[in-house]
């Protein structure tokens, strides 16, 4: 497996290239919006010890990737991910000591971390099944485009869990309400697809045969964007939560500042006065 390699110095490297091993790597003809396919849809595309690494490794690259600029995931075949397989992770998880439980479940916690510290918008097309982990994955996306048989469960208190992991008591409350969050990870139930788009986890439906089109239309409208700016967007949109109304307009004025030294801010400058479209480069 090529996975491509971090540096000490931070510098900024091509990831379009990108050899995956345990998911499908595409990314459009001019190396901007990549897109994850989790690739077993004969078992709606459960996720293993080693799939579960290698995605974390991967979103934590994204941060030092010069060429990407927003991310799709989905799911293979009619399912977007029924969380973790059960014959490879549930199984080999009961019998496992605690040190060795304690480092899966901060493997799993640090994917949803790479997630929303890369600085690329992720856009999660959902179909059919979206649960456990899966679930998860959705959640910690920038945004969910899903289908009218798309059904989202945190269910692990069917198999004897606390609702409590991988963020999903900070992160689903946020989205969905407390109230709301409170039954899915009680309960383990699924949310309609109806209930996700009303409750707000959903942005849009689409039809199953559209729901990634849509997904990677917009993902293609953000990566044509400014897309320095959507990274300090994206930052401040998870920063601010920890932050006080003071504190968050400061942390604003900073970022904007940051962001009005841009080449962007000065191309959408020089477009309007031009009367023309913009074109920004990221920089």
């Amino acid at each position: 497996m090529n996975i491509a390699p971090h540096t000490m110095d931070g510098h900024k490297r091509p990831y379009a290239g990108y050899q995956a091993g345990n998911f499908l790597w595409t990314v459009s003809d001019d190396g901007k919006v990549a897109t994850v396919t989790l690739n077993r849809p004969e078992r709606k595309n459960p996720l293993t010890f080693d799939s579960y690494a290698e995605l974390r490794d991967l979103f934590r690259g994204l941060v030092y990737a010069s060429d990407i600029k927003s991310v799709v995931v989905v799911g293979a075949g009619d399912n977007f991910c029924s969380g973790g397989d059960v014959h490879e992770i549930i199984g080999p998880l009961t019998r496992m000591s605690m040190l060795e439980l304690l480092d899966f479940t901060r493997m799993t916690g640090d994917l949803v971390k790479a997630m929303r510290a890369c600085p690329q918008p992720i856009l999660a097309a959902v179909d059919g099944i979206c649960a456990g982990a899966g679930a998860m994955i959705a959640l910690a996306s920038d945004m969910r485009i899903g289908t009218p048989q798309a059904r989202t469960a945190f269910l692990f208190t069917r198999v004897g869990l606390a609702g409590a992991d991988m963020g999903a008591c900070t992160l689903l409350p946020r989205m969905v309400g407390q109230g709301r969050a409170s039954e899915l990870l009680y309960t383990g139930r699924a949310m309609t697809a109806d209930e996700g788009l009303a409750w707000g986890f959903f942005n849009s439906l689409q039809s199953s045969e559209s729901v990634l089109g849509a997904a990677q239309d917009l993902a293609r409208q953000l990566a044509d964007g400014p897309s320095f700016a959507h990274g300090m967007t994206k930052k401040l949109l998870h920063q601010e939560w920890n932050m006080g109304v003071d504190e968050a307009i400061e942390a604003e004025a900073q970022a904007q500042a940051i962001c009005m030294q841009t080449k962007d801010f000065r191309r959408a400058y020089d477009a309007f006065v031009a009367r023309q479209k913009p074109v920004f480069e990221g920089d």
